[in-house]
């Protein structure tokens, strides 16, 4: 049985990361496939968001992460969760399909800062900034799951390339039956660093660990970046 779940999960990480090394191609292709109509009414799709009370806040943290977004095809804002058990910053889903994914973008920079301030003083000690995107995605995956029983694996150098990050991992977790999380059954969560700049967590949730949530992921994951 652990042999055949142990392979599941190896098949899964293959699969996402297939999508992942695809997923720039086919959004080039998609973008100029579009006829004139239907790029009038995307462009007028996108103004709609960007006029939202939670676009313009998150736009603010987008700014100090130095992070690039565009709203992607095909998705509707949702309000992002924000309590004492998740906290995120905005949020998407798919009308009419058991798919949505949750972002989380955090600047680097002060924390930086800080760091080279105390590491002159030799008193202090503070963390290095850029590996707290690892202490971030366990305990993001702990309180998805509620223990640390989720399989993660560090992004390979072309994906992390497409994203212009220096590191990142992928999780992918068997959800709790939680109301905050409309019930979910699983989520694959990924968080990408760029040094010295700042920390970028999405989390994209499905009931069917199928074909059609790995072309969702594709869509979703590829609206943001790190600017060069």
């Amino acid at each position: 049985m652990k042999a055949i779940v142990k392979l599941t999960r190896q098949l899964f990480i293959q699969f996402v990361l297939l999508f992942f090394v695809t997923a720039g191609e086919a959004q080039v292709t998609e973008s100029h496939s579009l006829k004139p109509a239907k790029r009038k009414t995307l462009v007028a799709e996108q103004a709609k968001v960007q006029g939202s009370a939670q676009f313009r806040e998150f736009s603010v943290l987008l700014n100090q992460a130095n992070v690039a977004f565009t709203f992607p095809k095909g998705f509707k804002e949702i309000r992002a969760v924000n309590n004492e058990d998740f906290s995120f910053d905005y949020a998407m889903q798919m009308p009419g399909k058991d798919f949505e994914v949750w972002f989380q973008v955090k600047s680097q920079k002060e924390n930086w800062a800080s760091y080279e301030r105390a590491d002159s003083d030799n008193g202090k000690e503070l963390a290095n900034p850029d590996s707290l995107y690892i202490d971030m995605g366990k305990a993001h995956a702990t309180a998805f799951t509620g223990d640390r029983n989720y399989f993660v694996r560090n992004m390979p150098q072309n994906v992390l390339t497409r994203y212009n990050a220096d590191a990142g991992k992928s999780y992918l977790l068997n959800l709790l039956d939680l109301p905050a999380t409309k019930h979910y059954k699983y989520a694959l969560l990924i968080t990408l660093q760029r040094n010295h700049t700042g920390t970028i967590v999405m989390v994209c949730f499905t009931n069917e660990k199928d074909p059609e949530f790995f072309k969702n992921i594709d869509r979703a994951t590829n609206c943001l970046k790190f600017k060069v």
